[in-house]
């Protein structure tokens, strides 16, 4: 059993089971609203940075990657095309944990961005349509407007727009950090090697913990 604001004192070999511990944990959490909120940073081929909030939908430990979904042509698409690499952070206060990650961003398989699309709702699916994410918009009317055409277009038999699907992360450095009493933090840091191999995804290398001052 963990004290709490405790990582083990041997650290795992592998990161990636007990961040999926973690995560299942925050979602079983009534006072935790959104376990599933993930900050995403991606930056330009010139360094400028951005962040936004985005859903986890999926944590695989083996081989390890996390996936998101969004649209394609939103400011974050554009520039994980242009600099396919981002950090991430979940940040759990009720159970005063947090995961950093960072990596490789690739977008995910075509039927795997079909499967979880056919499991949104029938609004949301129709809002990826109707959605021109990151573009300027003269007003919520002509939103609205756009909303109601896209659902007049395809009634309840809504296709996964060619624009929208998933991204998996693949990190190379995982850290978890745990809350200890009068700011005594516990902090870990994993680092591995990534070999590409295909087009969908790495061949990982093995992990190598240190544990670093909070």
């Amino acid at each position: 059993m963990l004290r709490k604001g405790s990582l083990p004192s041997t650290l795992p070999s592998d990161p990636m089971p007990l961040f999926e511990k973690w995560f299942l944990e925050a979602s079983r959490e009534k006072a935790q609203r959104y376990p599933d909120a993930m900050t995403i940073a991606t930056a330009t081929t010139e360094g400028r940075p951005s962040a936004r909030v985005v859903l986890c939908k999926n944590l695989v430990p083996d081989p390890g990657y996390v996936v998101f979904y969004t649209n394609y042509h939103s400011r974050k698409g554009a520039e994980l095309a242009a600099n396919p690499r981002a950090a991430a952070v979940l940040y759990w206060d009720a159970l005063g944990r947090q995961v950093r990650l960072e990596g490789p961003v690739q977008p995910s398989p075509s039927g795997e961005s079909d499967e979880y699309f056919a499991t949104r709702a029938l609004d949301s699916r129709i809002g990826a349509w109707a959605s021109l994410q990151s573009q300027p918009l003269d007003s919520r009317r002509t939103l609205l407007k756009r909303v109601a055409k896209e659902a007049a277009r395809f009634g309840t038999s809504v296709p996964r727009p060619p624009h929208w699907g998933g991204y998996r992360l693949w990190p190379e450095v995982v850290e978890l950090w745990t809350e200890g009493a009068f700011r005594i933090h516990d902090r870990a840091r994993w680092t591995r090697p990534l070999r590409q191999e295909g087009g969908d995804g790495f061949a990982p290398g093995p992990w190598v913990a240190m544990r670093i001052y909070p």
